[in-house]
């Protein structure tokens, strides 16, 4: 009895022995992949980045890191974000027709006031921060810009809660061999923020531009140009914000045309609507999203060498490619497409279109894309790397990023290829 009794204890210490190994032999499989495939997506979304800064994006209940393609970590100071100004010390200024205000030191100054041809000419020391003030601002110019920053270590343009309009109706004169053609025009760091809403129009040149480094953190933007809306020369950056863009050119536009190592567009948040004749967002680098709301409706949404979209949410219709991947920084490496999270709705024009066109590699680790499109919905010249997400092609989900065709097939639908 004593002997059948031990017997049936060692077979049930062994059988339980035997599940508990192969629960964690399991276990041990299942994290092994888990760990494999974000070691993948995180050397294929960091292998030509050189930043610290890392997510990570759901891919099948499993996290998938990757490294952030900009280093965002000192991309704004604490004044940037300050989203109302010190007055107590502040200056006042009133708008008068047919006059220049020349601020030639740092400090607060309010501007307020109705009046045409009428230009604050920024002209400080290159130590010196100004901050401009708009308080119910309305100026009307013909040939000049309505702000022009000369020289100042920072210029900050700052709304009141108040409404403010900005205009230039005719052809931009030049400033000896400066070819002013913005109704904001700074040739040093500027930040636009505030609580107000500022209106810029011009009917033959830029909205805002900046030959430096040009930063929005706040504040409610209408503008209407012929040429880009808001263009910066080495980078600009969008902390948060609501943007009305009606451009004959691009809307966002980042381009340093004397080093294609610069000119790039990073955006945290904002609210951005967007209808441009050429691109809604065009950098010559880098496009990084890592959140805002995007309607654009443009030939082009989105183009740059590196596109990385870490979160969003984006409407594109577009009549040419929704994201574009192309060479544009010879110095950045190869053309890619790189999607982290966000939600992305594409709906294409009919003719030789492309959704997503990557002139390189596309790397898809998470996100949602929902594609409209009669010919192309991937296109790409490299490799297709698809760690996870969702991606639905005229209705119909895909496990895979489809192979690029010519005119259409199973580039549309779907099919094997792409992992």
């Amino acid at each position: 009895m004593l002997k059948k009794t031990f017997t049936i204890i060692i077979s049930a210490l062994l059988i339980c022995s035997m599940t508990a190994c192969g629960s964690q032999n399991s276990s041990q499989s299942s994290s092994s992949a888990a760990s494999t495939a974000s070691d993948t997506a995180s050397q294929s979304a960091g292998a030509s980045s050189s930043t610290e800064a890392s997510g990570s994006s759901a891919v099948s209940g499993e996290a998938v890191s990757y490294t952030s393609k900009l280093d965002t970590t000192d991309f704004f100071s604490a004044r940037d974000l300050e989203q109302t100004a010190d007055t107590s010390e502040a200056r006042t200024i009133t708008a008068t027709d047919g006059q220049t205000v020349t601020i030639s030191e740092g400090g607060e100054y309010i501007i307020s006031g109705t009046a045409s041809d009428f230009t604050v000419r920024v002209e400080a020391g290159k130590s010196d921060k100004v901050q401009l003030i708009l308080d119910g601002l309305t100026v009307t110019n013909e040939s000049t810009p309505v702000i022009y920053v000369v020289s100042a270590d920072k210029c900050f343009i700052t709304t009141t809660d108040s409404e403010n309009s900005l205009t230039v109706t005719g052809t931009f004169t030049l400033d000896g061999d400066t070819n002013t053609d913005a109704v904001i025009f700074s040739k040093d760091d500027l930040v636009l923020n505030g609580t107000g809403t500022l209106k810029v129009s011009s009917s033959t040149g830029n909205g805002i531009s900046c030959k430096n480094d040009l930063k929005i953190t706040g504040g409610t933007y209408d503008i209407t140009s012929a040429l880009d809306s808001i263009e910066a020369k080495d980078s600009l950056s969008i902390y948060d914000g609501s943007f009305v863009i009606n451009s004959s050119k691009d809307g966002l536009h980042s381009e340093d045309s004397d080093d294609d190592s610069k000119g790039q567009i990073y955006i945290r948040s904002g609210s951005f609507n967007i209808t441009a004749e050429d691109d809604a967002i065009e950098a010559i680098t880098v496009i990084q999203t890592d959140g805002g709301k995007f309607e654009l409706n443009a030939r082009e949404g989105l183009e740059a060498t590196y596109i990385q979209i870490n979160g969003g949410t984006f409407n594109i219709n577009a009549s040419d490619d929704g994201i574009n991947g192309a060479q544009k920084s010879k110095s950045l490496g190869t053309p890619t497409i790189e999607v982290n999270g966000g939600s992305i709705t594409i709906v294409m024009a009919q003719g030789d279109t492309d959704a997503v066109d990557s002139n390189g590699d596309i790397i898809v680790n998470g996100g949602t894309f929902n594609i409209t499109a009669t010919v192309s919905s991937f296109d790409y010249d490299g490799t297709a790397t698809y760690n996870g997400g969702t991606i639905i092609i005229n209705g119909t989900q895909t496990d895979s990023i489809p192979q690029p065709t010519m005119g259409g097939g199973r580039g549309n639908m779907g099919g094997p290829g792409g992992r």
